[in-house]
């Protein structure tokens, strides 16, 4: 379990996640997974909550995409999102990816959906919702950036989610 938040603010755009894998339900595996990064020649950043094994394969087939589509990260995502609906191998995966670049945040599930956010923001893994909710207010009442707002995102997610730890990693455009 994990929590990922990505903002956009004042045309910067940046993610944060924090780094623990938790096996089942009791106990935590590794602190310091890295679960934001870049692909695509460092185009597009990458973050995601669940199946590890399942996030690769995932980052794999959007990468795929990226490359059949000449880096446009939209018609990427839906291309791998109507994939990820009717490949039967692709549909046993348990992962939600969120993917941008330096005009886009979208989240792409394997229900086949790409979002747009309309607030800036947008969060996944267990702690999603608290940090969600805690980047839309910052977003509204602070003069923050987008990174310093993804960060506290998460760091408030953390402090709420016992499957969030504060071993943040960040990245931004």
């Amino acid at each position: 379990m994990t929590t990922i938040c990505a903002v956009k603010k004042n045309n910067k755009t940046a993610i944060a996640g924090d780094g623990q894998v938790t096996m089942s339900e009791k106990f935590i595996m590794k602190g310091s997974a890295q679960k934001v990064r870049r692909i695509y020649d460092d185009q597009v950043i990458i973050g995601f909550a669940g199946g590890v094994a399942d996030a690769f394969t995932l980052q794999e087939w959007l990468e795929e995409k990226l490359k059949s589509y000449s880096g446009n990260l939209k018609r990427a995502a839906v291309e791998l999102a109507q994939d990820w609906r009717k490949d039967p191998t692709l549909q046993k995966l348990e992962a939600l990816l969120i993917a941008m670049d330096k005009d886009n945040i979208l989240l792409i599930s394997g229900n086949g959906e790409v979002i747009e956010p309309d607030e800036d923001v947008i969060a996944i893994g267990s702690g999603g919702n608290f940090a969600q909710a805690a980047a839309t207010a910052m977003i509204r009442h602070t003069e923050m950036s987008a990174e310093e707002i993804a960060k506290e995102a998460i760091e408030v997610a953390s402090g709420i989610d016992v499957y969030t730890n504060q071993n943040i990693i960040t990245d931004k455009f």
